[in-house]
This record gives C-alpha cells, sequence and structure tokens, in this order.
C-alpha cells in the first residue's frame, strides 16, 4: 500500500517541497531493496538528487534500517512497513518490523564479529535515531532523523 500525502509546510518557506511516503513491503532482502529504491526515488523526487552527499546517506540509512526488519524483524507471513517524511531541514525515516523480541542496540566497534554494523552506520550517520514499541499491534519502529544542510 503506498500512501504519498504533501504535509504542510512548517515554515512558510515558498518552493520548499514537503512531504510524506509510506509503503509496506516483504520482510524479504528483495523487499529490502525495493524499500531503498523507492525511497531513492522519493527523495530526487522531494529535491535531494541522486548525485548529492544528503542522498547518498538517507539511501543507505534506509538500506540498513530495512535489511534490519528484514534480518531481525521478520515474522513469517508479515511486511515491515516504510515512512519517509521531509520538512525544510529535516527528512525522518521510520522502518516498523512485527517482531516484538529484542531491543534495537548499535553494536561498538569491538562486537562487529558478532551482531553486524547496520545501526552502528545509522548512528553514525543520522543526527538522531531511536526506536519505541509499536503502538497498535506487536512490534517496533527503528526511526532515523538526518538534518539537510543548506545546499540539499
Amino acid at each position: 500500500m503506498n500512501h504519498e500525502i504533501a504535509a504542510p509546510s512548517r515554515t512558510g518557506q515558498p518552493g520548499i517541497p514537503t512531504g510524506h511516503f509510506a509503503m509496506r513491503f516483504s520482510s524479504t532482502p528483495r523487499g529490502a531493496r525495493l524499500a531503498r529504491r523507492l525511497a531513492g526515488q522519493r527523495l530526487d523526487a522531494w529535491g535531494i538528487p541522486y548525485d548529492c552527499e544528503a542522498h547518498h546517506t538517507l539511501t543507505l540509512i534506509v538500506a540498513e534500517l530495512a535489511a534490519n526488519a528484514v534480518q531481525h524483524g521478520r515474522v513469517s507471513g508479515r511486511d515491515f512497513h516504510l515512512a519517509l517524511a521531509r520538512d525544510a531541514t529535516t527528512v525522518r525515516i521510520e522502518v516498523t518490523d512485527t517482531r516484538t523480541e529484542g531491543v534495537p542496540v548499535a553494536a561498538t566497534s569491538t562486537d562487529l564479529r558478532d551482531t553486524g554494523h547496520g545501526l552502528l552506520l545509522v548512528q553514525h550517520l543520522a543526527d538522531r535515531w531511536h526506536w519505541h514499541p509499536r503502538p497498535d499491534s506487536p512490534g517496533k519502529t527503528v526511526w532515523a532523523e538526518y538534518v539537510l544542510s543548506a545546499d540539499s
């Protein structure tokens, strides 16, 4: 299910694109790849072009959060949900899965062998990140926010 809603401008600055994108994906590696690709297309449509640093960083964050949802949050027969929101200064990424066990924790550089590095990358690339339990059903949402520079 795809939802594209133009969010109201919070800044009052004309010409600053704002928006919201949300879609469910199968909890498979293919679903994670599709989430990254569609996020990249949406970012470009919102004025964050493919060849800029912000685009590369944001698509990497989406890729890591989607891969974590598939690898660690997968429940057979259940999808994960990706939501993107952009205002004049910030892009927020939310990935929701249906698994309730486990608390998302960023690995330290010394324990990468056992736990991977996805959330460690997110921690270093995003300006803010955290997680919360899913309020309406089992699962959790991991979110990250990236503050755009003036030339993004």
